[in-house]
């Protein structure tokens, strides 16, 4: 939830206020009589309502247009409600002014003069993700709708008793749609309240400290990160994603938070991808400035901006998957700004996907030693070696991951996305190109894998000989098996540095960091401890 004036808050305020001024001297006839017989507790359910919805419309930013994305289409329907609802009172103001006028529905929603702003500002709740509005909206809806209903039922009288088994279908489908609707916007009242408890969690706990997500020049394009810490003057850590173009930022507060009392952590959305992407659509919609080389260029103006804007000398560097390329290659470039280096992980020969190869053998193995039916993933395997897009290769892992179980199998990474304090539209229009892929989906490629894929298909670093100047820490889940641990062992064993360790979280796969949290964080703590 962001502080600010909200002119959309403004705009369905006056749309709400002025038909209701106007009614103020067009009621209908005998209005009075009914007032007297309101329920007093639905009463002080419609002003505490009206009391909270209408200053939180107006002091939160989040309500206010933010380009057109997916929500767009809750903002849009929750701007139709208040156009309806304006032609509820325009065929009011022209009808005779009954009763029967004042209590007639649109499109087949009873007591529309009622039902449609509630719906509208409960919809304007989910779009700006405050739980505040929903909370506002529910409580104005049970007393405004109630009060009305009341009066409709007053004023028609009991409803003609249908056929015993056309009300019994009905009272089904009736009865199916509220569940439906209950189950829908019962996960988006939750998970908003979730990610706002969130927020105001991280303003509190960061409130000494930096708890921010801007944009930083970073060489030619303003890049997003995300940076939180308790304090100022502790050493910084700048976490690199992998993919390559698959940010992680908006999640990784679930593990960077245990990091944060010691360390000033800063995520960042490489270039293009992400919020970074979106940032500069405009000048760059397909990706033409994105090379590994750019990159790293990238990442070096990011040390220096840390470093200037923080006091410090050098700054930790931790990737993950892709993120170990960039990382270990620019740790060894610049020595002098890098105190250590940590790889979650670890790319280590990916040339033409060594890794998968790997992998798809070790499974192998293990198939023919079991006696099982091969043919399958054998297939998969061909097919992947002449096609080696996504599709091909997340089928693959599919059939090679059933004979390298993790015994650690929970996974916070989708519930910290749902609840995040920092998500935001552009995470969520980028994660859905990610998803692309799955569905056969080119433009996930095009943007990125076509720039990096070169760079990554000729990566292999067993024979480089890399030679470190800061302590190096190989961190991995002892089941993964995207990066193998076989080949991260002899990495580590091919390389000089002042320390170098690997280190295994025992059951986990690929992103320890998303299974095991916490633990996670005190491995990296006790190492860093160990070399300060």
């Amino acid at each position: 939830m962001n502080f600010g004036f909200s002119y959309i808050g403004l705009l369905w305020i006056i749309m709400l206020v002025v038909p209701n001024l106007i009614w103020v001297k067009n009621k209908p006839t005998d209005y009075e009589k009914y007032v007297v017989n309101e329920n007093k507790v639905l009463r002080a359910l419609e002003r505490t309502g009206e009391f909270l919805v209408t200053p939180i419309a107006l002091i939160f930013s989040d309500f206010n247009f933010k380009g057109f994305h997916f929500w767009s289409i809750v903002l849009f329907i929750s701007f139709l409600c208040m156009v309806l609802y304006e032609i509820f009172w325009i065929r009011y103001f022209k009808s005779p002014k009954t009763m029967e006028d004042f209590y007639s529905g649109i499109l087949g929603i009873p007591v529309a003069g009622a039902t449609l702003p509630v719906i509208a500002f409960f919809l304007l709740g989910i779009y700006g993700g405050n739980i505040l509005m929903l909370i506002g909206a529910i409580i104005l809806g049970i007393g405004h709708i109630g009060i009305h209903l009341a009066h409709r039922k007053e004023t028609y009288g009991p409803k003609k008793k249908r056929k015993l088994s056309l009300r019994i279908l009905l009272g089904i489908l009736k009865a199916i749609c509220i569940l439906i609707l209950g189950v829908v916007f019962g996960a988006f009242i939750f998970f908003i309240g979730w990610r706002n408890i969130n927020q105001l969690s991280h303003a509190i706990r960061y409130k000494n400290g930096i708890n921010e997500q801007i944009y930083v020049k970073l060489n030619d394009q303003e890049e997003y990160i995300s940076i939180i810490g308790k304090s100022l003057d502790n050493p910084v850590i700048i976490s690199l994603h992998g993919g390559p173009g698959e940010p992680t930022t908006f999640i990784d507060y679930c593990w960077q938070d245990y990091l944060a009392d010691e360390y000033t952590v800063i995520s960042w959305d490489e270039r293009g991808c992400g919020r970074s992407y979106y940032r500069n659509i405009a000048v760059d919609p397909d990706n033409k400035t994105l090379t590994f080389e750019q990159q790293l260029s990238d990442l070096d103006a990011l040390v220096d901006y840390s470093c200037e804007r923080f006091g410090k000398n050098q700054v930790i560097i931790l990737g993950h998957s892709y993120g170990t390329m960039l990382g270990s290659r620019y740790a060894l470039s610049h020595p002098e700004k890098v105190s250590a280096y940590i790889g979650v992980g670890q790319c280590v020969n990916e040339q033409n996907y060594y890794g998968e190869t790997y992998s798809y053998e070790d499974a192998l193995k293990i198939a023919k030693e079991k006696g099982d039916n091969t043919s399958e993933m054998e297939e998969a395997y061909a097919k992947f070696s002449s096609d080696m897009s996504i599709k091909n290769l997340l089928q693959l892992r599919k059939l090679v991951s059933k004979y390298h179980p993790q015994s650690v199998t929970k996974d916070v990474s989708t519930l910290a996305a749902l609840s995040s304090p920092i998500v935001g539209v552009d995470d969520i229009r980028w994660y859905m190109i990610e998803m692309e892929v799955l569905m056969g989906g080119k433009r996930y490629n095009q943007l990125v894998e076509k720039s990096l894929g070169e760079y990554m298909m000729n990566f292999n670093i067993l024979q480089s000989n890399d030679s470190y100047n800061m302590p190096v820490l190989l961190l991995s889940g002892s089941c993964d098996w995207v990066c193998p641990v076989g080949l991260v062992k002899d990495y580590a064993d091919s390389i000089s540095a002042p320390k170098a360790c690997v280190i295994l979280m025992d059951g986990c796969g690929h992103s320890p960091q998303g299974q095991l949290p916490e633990e996670f964080a005190q491995k990296i703590k006790d190492f860093l401890k160990t070399v300060k």
